[in-house]
Parts: C-alpha cells; structure tokens; sequence
C-alpha cells in the first residue's frame, strides 16, 4: 500500500492526512470483498524497516490503527471477517497491542476473508525465524521452512499488487511470491478503488501460469 506520502504532498498535506486517506482505501476495499470468494487479503500496514521514520509519524500510524480496529472491529465480525497479523505486533506501545489482541481474539472464528495486516514485519526475517526453527526440529527443506512461515495457515500467494508506480518487492512477502504473479501499478494507494483491485483481479486471470513448466 504505497504512496500515502506522495498523494498528500501533491496536494500540499501533512503526511498524516495521506495514511488517514490510505485508511479509506483499505476499508473500501475490505468492503468490496464481501462475496467475491476472494479467500484471503494481505496488506503491508508497517515493515521492520518503518521505525527510521520520524516519532511523529509513527505516532500518527499507529494512532490511525487504533481507530480503524476500534471503528471496524464490529463491522468485521458482522461480515465473517477473520484478522490475522505477521510480523512482531508487540513492538508497538502497549495500547494498540491490547486492542490487536482483542480483535484478533473476536474474529478468531470467522470463516470468511482473511485479513492480514502486516505489522512489524520484514520478509527476510521471517525467512531467518522460519529456518532456525526448521533446523531447530529436524531437517531443513522448502517444506519445512514454508511449515514455519508466519503465513504457514494461509492459502498460497497467488497475486501481489504494488502501487505507486514502484517496481519492487521492498522485503514483501519474499518467500511466498516465488511464483506468485506480481501486478505493478501508478496509482497511488489512497486514490486505489475496488475498481482499480478488479483490474488488477482480470490482469491475473488472463496470465498462464506454468510454474517453472512449459
């Protein structure tokens, strides 16, 4: 979800009004799944590298996070909605962290979309976390270090989507897009719709996906 800082300063706005409108983007499009079939929906909300960032706005993310889980928690219950988070949570100040337990805990039975939010998270990391502990109780091989992945319990990555007009992974999900089909697009994330996500859905849909075969 890039480019939250470039759409405030095209319009002459703090950097904290561009993560609000980012905000917006992400409840659209959670909305927008209710139906779809889509299975599960992984967003990058803040990587390990993030905390260079200024006090100030981490400050204003992780005070637009706990807006958003206390103004859609009860929104994504009624929908079947199941949170899941990767990455170390528990980094963040103690506040937040009750209230992501919360949610985690009230949505643990949902059956319908998963949402992940990843938090704290960096994807060579979790590569580094899924090894040791690979080695650490037998044999190290593709399966057992995908066994240990923070994703282990989700369905295989089929499609990653950038926006922003960035042309690369930036420590996303690493492992899991081996042959995930990857979509780059210019639009900025607080200005991305359902309808810009559809297009990205139907650009997958025509690819032939041969995994490493003819």
């Amino acid at each position: 979800m890039d480019g939250n800082g470039r759409w405030a300063k095209k319009r002459l706005l703090p950097r904290a009004m561009g993560h609000k409108k980012g905000v917006e983007a992400v409840r659209r499009l959670v909305r927008s799944l209710r139906g779809t079939g889509v299975e599960a929906l992984t967003l990058y909300a803040f990587s390990s590298e993030n905390w260079k960032r200024t006090a100030e706005e981490i400050a204003d993310l992780t005070a637009l996070m706990k807006h958003f889980i206390r103004s859609d928690l009860g929104e994504m219950i009624e929908n079947g909605v199941r949170l899941r988070i990767i990455g170390d949570h528990s980094a963040f100040e103690p506040e937040a962290v009750a209230l992501i337990d919360d949610a985690l805990a009230r949505t643990a039975h949902n059956t319908g979309t998963v949402l992940t939010v990843a938090l704290n998270y960096g994807a060579q990391q979790e590569i580094a976390r899924a090894a040791a502990a690979a080695a650490a109780s037998g044999e190290v091989t593709v399966d057992s270090i995908s066994a240990h992945l923070d994703t282990a319990d989700l369905p295989p990555l089929d499609l990653l989507i950038r926006t922003s007009g960035e042309i690369r992974l930036s420590n996303f999900l690493l492992w899991q897009s081996a042959y995930a089909e990857l979509y780059f697009t210019d639009v900025l994330w607080p200005d991305f719709t359902p309808a810009h996500f559809q297009e990205a859905v139907a650009s997958f849909e025509g690819r032939e996906r041969r995994y490493g075969g003819r």
